[in-house]
């Protein structure tokens, strides 16, 4: 009800005199008021109509009960002694003030009382009343029904307003009619709620959803177009399809939005072909029934441009020749409208190749890049590309905020915008990447902004706010495998502070804000234990990203009898390792490459422990050996879902060839090798392989390549390859037992510390992928290991959530790898093949957590039981 204002000498009086009139009179009278009011509200200064100067001798409020009189007459700001015009502009101000609060559904003011020019007014208003309790109707399940009141905010105590109760239908509606429920709409009513004593408490609300049922799309009819196909204009309609009993990837349901979307994208796919006039002339829904429309679209393509003369104007800093190389587009080129303005600037992408960002990498954050149409005659047009290029400019200060515990030198040095430094913007989107990549932030959540931009010095200052994540890491991890369970215990603290490890003050639980990692883990079943302590220093002394790694183990394992299914601890087998690495970030051939080189030592000490590839059960063996690696990594921000980029690296692994230099006659140890094992003579063969393998030897080689690609919002599709050969310098004196590969399941089971590589092959057992050559299958076969591999994935992923606090994704992945004894036996793509799906969860605390349910569609080498079938893997602080 609109707020008025009533005059009234006495109130009470007069309500007296109108009850006794009769229903013409009353009639009568209430169109009186109804004029006055609406003529003295309408006033625009303090005295139309006639209107009389008072003075207020009071001011009381009626009606109120959640508000006090003092409050309500705060909200006037009317007080006793001010003078106004009655009626005049002032009252009107103050009931619209009121008004326009949105608390009262109805305001009127009174005149009481009038003592000369002495005024009595009294404020009448009712509550707009609150929410108590809401029922909604039609509705299934209880977390629509929450969803419901939660995205409508029908919190208890809001106020019941009519936009409120307006607005809650139009919501309700439009989100079923996105789900194909066209003619869905929402019935709201509301009940008074009142106390003991008969006051009016609040409302309840009463929802009624009326669905209806799914209307679908039964035909899309096209007319007037020739040069594009109707199945063509169809197809550039993403989101709109027709009804159709196989396609159950995209409803054939109408979505406003996505509509317009769609037609939006049939008149772009006309542009890129060269039809710059093309438009959509009309288009309708037409209701076939109650569950069906047909949607009718007529288009008028135009005639077929194509390009004509492209010139330059304003251009100083790159040639004509050089921006149009970049550009790519020839005179007599089909018009590409689409195309065109990617060259000007490709806003999809923030590292395209076009004009605006080869001004922008170049300092020229000011520069302005107007296409304009200087030229159309028959089908060609001309272009002049206008170009204000300004200064260069240069960043002056360079800001990091939000950071609490990474030391601020830590974040620095990893900054490529640096005071002083020429504008990039190319040097902003790698500055993001780079602290994406350290993993103390969230990485979703990395968003510069420039600040003081001044055209005329050439200067700006950029802050990069960051929210820091959590940095420490524990792992706890449980499985079956390698002769029963196996439990886990890791603890891996990042941005750790070495230096501050005996400052108590600075355990916040531990010293951190270096940038460093250390990690402490251990791992034992009943037929080993496995004792791990690294250091991780990215910046080694401070100024140059060389990155010097540390590690040390102590691997015990026992031997394991298969049929008894006991280890006997009498029998072991220990290794004790260190590692020193170092790593150097390259600048040739561009930023994003790495070298790394490490040493490694390992001592084996075997005590009455004899397995198949080597037969001293008593001795020992060392292996020296050195590994040197190349990586390239530009995959984009955030290191546990990247969204677009690629990895690859290669790694070669090597020993001394100490058979070359140490005079011993290699061919003759084999064959003697050969006889010992013909005549099953294990006191020859145990002193042979004590001789074979005192020092190892071997090398190793390792590629793998990694591609995200973005292929819509935020899903992802990532591509793997990887090749693995372990080879000797010299055939007879052969390959080692150590630093194979074992292919197959979700790698919990394997030991890892005896140079082993476990690859991770989902849809089927632990290290159940053998060399397809073996014929006889057994324990010890499976155990052994294999000297080449290959593996190939594709994977879907989906973000669920990418919050700091839990980033989760699904995944659907096919995958097929294989391994082999010699080069040979190497098919590449004879391999076990399998397919399935999973779920991600990455949490600061515990690390990546998953579980993937893979099918293996082909039987487990060496067997002829058929597929195996599927196999669920638990993936724990680890990654495929």
């Amino acid at each position: 009800m609109k707020p008025s204002i009533i005059f009234k000498k006495e109130k009470d009086d007069l309500e007296k005199r109108v009850n006794n009139l009769n229903n013409s009179l009353k009639i009568f009278l209430l169109f009186v008021c109804i004029a006055f009011s609406s003529m003295y509200t309408s006033a625009q200064d303090t005295a139309l109509s006639g209107g009389k100067k008072y003075t207020i001798g009071s001011l009381s409020v009626s009606g109120a009960n959640s508000y006090n009189e003092k409050t309500v007459l705060a909200f006037t700001g009317l007080k006793k002694g001010d003078e106004i015009y009655i009626p005049g502009k002032k009252l009107s101000e103050v009931l619209e003030k009121l008004w326009d609060l949105g608390l009262f559904s109805d305001i009127n003011f009174y005149l009481t009382k009038v003592e000369g020019d002495v005024a009595h007014l009294e404020l009448e208003i009712k509550e707009v009343p609150k929410l108590v309790n809401v029922k909604v109707r039609g509705v299934k399940k209880n977390k629509k029904r929450e969803k419901i009141i939660t995205d409508n905010q029908l919190n208890e105590g809001r106020k019941v307003t009519e936009n409120l109760i307006a607005n809650t239908k139009n919501n309700i509606a439009k989100n079923l009619r996105k789900k194909g429920y066209l003619n869905a709409e929402a019935k709201i009513n509301t009940i008074e709620v009142k106390d003991s004593l008969d006051q009016l408490i609040g409302v309840n609300m009463n929802i009624n959803v009326l669905k209806g049922d799914k209307v679908k799309i039964k035909n899309i009819n096209i007319k007037g177009n020739e040069k594009l196909s109707d199945a063509k204009i169809r197809k550039f309609m993403k989101n709109t399809k027709r009804k159709f009993f196989l396609r159950f990837w995209k409803r054939s349901k109408l979505i406003p939005e996505d509509f317009e979307s769609d037609k939006e994208n049939i008149i772009n796919e006309y542009n890129e072909r060269g039809y710059r006039d093309a438009r959509i002339v009309y288009d309708s829904v037409i209701k076939k029934n109650e569950n069906e429309i047909d949607i009718s679209l007529k288009v008028n393509e135009g005639d077929r441009y194509y390009f004509g003369d492209i010139s330059f104007l304003g251009n100083s800093a790159f040639s004509d020749e050089e921006l149009s190389r970049l550009m790519g587009i020839k005179k007599g080129d089909p018009y590409n409208g689409v195309l065109f303005q990617e060259k000007i600037a490709d806003n999809s992408k923030p590292d395209a190749q076009d004009l605006t960002n080869l001004y922008q990498n170049n300092g020229y954050l000011f520069s302005r890049i107007v296409p304009v149409e200087t030229k159309i005659y028959n089908d060609t047009i001309d272009y002049e590309i206008r170009i204000r290029e300004g200064k260069i400019a240069y960043f002056d200060e360079v800001l990091i905020t939000g950071n609490d515990r990474t030391n601020d030198n830590v974040i620095y040095r990893n900054l490529l915008t640096r005071p002083g430094q020429q504008y990039s913007r190319q040097a902003i989107m790698s500055t993001i990447r780079e602290l994406g990549q350290l993993g103390f932030f969230d990485a979703e959540q990395l968003q510069p902004k420039i600040k003081n931009p001044d055209p005329k010095e050439g200067t700006l200052d950029i802050e990069f706010p960051v929210v820091e994540t959590g940095s420490s890491q524990i792992e706890l991890q449980g499985g079956y495998g390698g002769g029963g369970f196996i439990g886990t215990l890791g603890l891996r603290f990042n941005n750790f502070s070495i230096r501050n490890i005996f400052n108590k003050e600075a355990y916040k639980p531990v010293p951190m804000g270096d940038g460093q990692s250390i990690s402490i883990r251990a791992q034992a079943s009943q037929s080993f234990r496995v004792y791990s302590l690294s250091f991780v220093e990215p910046w080694l002394g401070g100024r140059k990203p060389v990155q010097l790694s540390v590690s040390l183990s102590q691997t015990t394992q026992f031997l394991f009898n298969p049929f008894t299914r006991r280890a006997d601890t009498d029998r072991k087998f220990s290794i004790s390792g260190i590692s020193v690495g170092f790593a150097k970030r390259l600048q040739i051939p561009d930023r994003y490459f790495t070298f790394s080189s490490a040493v490694s030592f390992q001592h084996f000490n075997l005590d009455n422990f004899n397995v198949g590839l080597f037969r001293f059960p008593n001795g020992t063996s060392n292996n020296l050996a050195f590994t040197l690696g190349l990586t390239r990594d530009n995959t984009f921000s955030n290191p546990i879902y990247p969204k677009g980029g690629s990895r690859f690296g290669i790694t070669a692994k090597f020993t001394l060839p100490y058979s070359a230099f140490d005079n011993r006659d290699w061919k003759q140890i084999s064959e003697d090798r050969e006889e010992a094992l013909a005549n099953n003579d294990e006191e020859e063969l145990a002193r042979i392989d004590q001789v074979r393998f005192d020092w190892l030897e071997f090398y190793k080689i390792k590629f793998n390549a990694e591609w995200f690609n973005k292929l819509y919002d935020d899903l992802v599709l990532r591509s793997n390859v990887e090749f693995g050969f372990l080879g000797a310098y010299n055939a007879d004196r052969g390959v080692p037992p150590f630093e194979r590969f074992f292919v197959g399941g979700d790698g919990l089971a394997g030991v890892t510390l005896d140079g082993r590589e476990v690859i991770r092959l989902r849809g089927y057992p632990n290290q159940s992928i053998i060399p397809r050559t073996r014929s006889n299958v057994s324990e010890e076969t499976f155990n052994d290991g294999a000297t080449i591999y290959n593996k190939f994935t594709l994977e879907l992923r989906y973000p669920i959530t990418l919050n700091p606090s839990a980033s989760i994704y699904a995944l659907t992945f096919m995958e097929g790898g294989a391994a082999f004894d010699n080069f040979k036996d190497f098919s590449p793509f004879e391999l076990s093949r399998s397919a399935g799906l999973g779920l991600r969860i990455f949490m600061p605390a515990f690390g990546l957590l998953g579980i993937d349910f893979g099918y293996g569609f082909d039987p487990i080498p060496g067997t002829n039981l058929g597929p195996n079938g599927w196999e669920t893997h638990f993936i724990i602080g680890q990654q495929f």
